[in-house]
Order: structure tokens, then C-alpha cells, then sequence
């Protein structure tokens, strides 16, 4: 990620045509609140030049689509259907119906007919068959039109989109949540960050610095000192009462304690 490119205040989405974004959308909302996002629908056609002209930061793209500048990931593949008029053959199938059955059919191409809203209109009115991703079908389903999965066709497949030089925290945030990556992950930048202000925290010095425990010490007697000088002067409990002398001195009026010499003695 460039380091220079600073991060939106805000994160502008585009989607194609059958993609729905809801879980990923409500995943940021708890987890960014704080800058909004906004989702919008645009046409396979601008999927990628909603992005060079600014009106998308990411695009949720059909691929395949020119990669010129942009970074992709793929995210999944879609199933593909075949979408023909009510009453058609088609109906009569329970399963996939096998692309070889439908050999001879007429297929109209829906970026022809102007897109696949518009194309499911002409599949209707009975002009021909149209084969579609399983999710577009649903979308543009009608009463008058039925569809079954295709086997042996190719598939699609759907990815996020952006323009490289242009990455920044607040995409790389959105891809770790469509990646998959929990809010503690320490790939999304919104975890990096909240992990660098908890270092920054601690390794701060205690509140007083030298003044603390140690800058209190200073100055304070020795740990018994005053004890001792108050012992030294005579006044504390370790010397002795006014005129008492210590324990073995002479005994009152000065004679020795023990028994004095037999009177006559030897």
C-alpha cells in the first residue's frame, strides 16, 4: 500500500447486476462507523469506468474486464442459466439442461440487446434464448419467461475491483472484511492501528517521572536512623531510664550483689 495515499472519509461502492453485498456492507457498518459507505448499482458496461472517473472507490466486476491499472480479486463463481420464453422446451426439465440439447437455438446477447433487464423483455416476446448468470435471471425474472441451470456452459465469476494507485487504509480495511478477516486480524489496518496506540501507552514513563518513589526517598532518614538517634541521645526506649545503672552494675549504694566474705573469714 502507498503510503502517500491518504485514507477516504468516506467509501463509495459499485455493483453489477446480481451481486449483493448486504453481508460486507453491515460487517463495516460495526465495525467502521465511523466513515460511511454508500452502495450503488451500475451497468457490466462501467463496471470499471465508475472507477477511473472517480464515482466508485471499489467495483464489484463481472470478470473478465481489462486489468490495466487495477488490482482484482476474485471472489466466486456464478452458475450459469439458460432463460427462454414460458412454455418453451425448457420448462420440461427438472435438472440442468445440457447446452448440446439447445444446439440450433437462437441466443441473443444481452450487452446487444442493451442489457440484461431489457434482453429478458426480448427472451419474453419469444425472439430467441439467453443465457445468463443464475443470480441476473433472478434478479430480472418474469411470469412469462422461465430458466433452468445450463450445464456445459462457462462459467462467470464475480470480483472486487479498484485502481492500484490508488490504495489506501480505507479499502484495504474493506477487502481484510470481504476477505474474510476478523475485526482482530492483524492484517486489517484498523487493528494495526488500535495495536500501535496500545504500545504507545506502554511504554510511557509514570506520571511524576523522577519524582516518584525514588525522588521521595531522597532526603528521608536511613530506615532505623531515627531510632538511632534518638537511642544515642538517651531518649528512646533503647537507652536507659535517669540514673539506673545497667543490668550486672553495682547494687544499690554501690556494694556488689552475691554473698560477701564469712565474717572471720579465712
Amino acid at each position: 500500500m502507498d503510503a502517500q495515499v491518504p485514507p477516504l472519509p468516506a467509501l463509495k461502492i459499485a455493483i453489477v447486476p446480481g451481486v449483493t453485498p448486504g453481508k460486507w456492507v453491515r460487517r463495516w457498518e460495526e465495525r467502521v462507523s465511523d466513515v460511511p459507505l454508500t452502495v450503488f448499482a451500475c451497468e457490466e458496461a462501467e463496471q470499471a469506468a465508475v472507477l477511473w472517473d472517480g464515482r466508485a472507490d471499489l467495483s464489484f466486476v463481472r470478470l473478465p474486464v481489462d486489468r490495466e491499472g487495477l488490482s482484482i480479486i476474485p471472489l466466486y463463481t456464478e452458475v450459469p442459466v439458460v432463460v427462454a420464453p414460458k412454455d418453451h422446451d425448457v420448462e420440461l426439465y427438472d435438472d440442468d439442461v445440457p447446452l448440446a440439447e439447445l444446439d440450433g437455438q437462437n441466443f441473443l446477447d444481452p450487452v446487444e440487446m442493451g442489457g440484461a433487464k431489457t434482453g429478458v423483455e426480448v427472451v419474453a416476446s419469444g425472439a430467441g434464448l439467453m443465457i445468463l448468470p443464475m443470480s441476473v435471471a433472478r434478479l430480472h425474472n418474469r411470469k412469462d419467461v422461465v430458466y433452468r441451470p445450463l450445464s456445459g456452459a462457462p462459467e462467470t465469476q464475480i470480483g472486487v475491483a479498484w485502481i492500484t494507485d490508488r490504495t489506501n487504509e480505507t479499502i484495504e480495511e474493506f477487502i481484510g472484511i470481504v476477505r474474510g478477516r476478523t475485526a482482530n486480524s492483524s492484517r486489517q489496518p484498523s487493528a494495526q492501528q488500535e495495536a500501535g496506540q496500545k504500545d504507545s501507552k506502554a511504554g510511557r514513563k509514570p506520571a511524576g517521572g523522577s519524582g516518584g518513589k525514588a525522588g521521595q526517598a531522597k532526603g528521608s532518614q536511613p530506615k532505623g536512623g531515627q531510632t538511632a538517634g534518638k537511642a544515642k541521645s538517651g531518649s528512646g526506649k533503647s537507652g536507659f531510664a535517669k540514673g539506673r545503672q545497667p543490668k550486672g552494675g553495682p547494687a544499690k549504694g554501690g556494694k556488689p550483689r552475691g554473698k560477701g566474705p564469712r565474717k572471720g573469714g579465712r
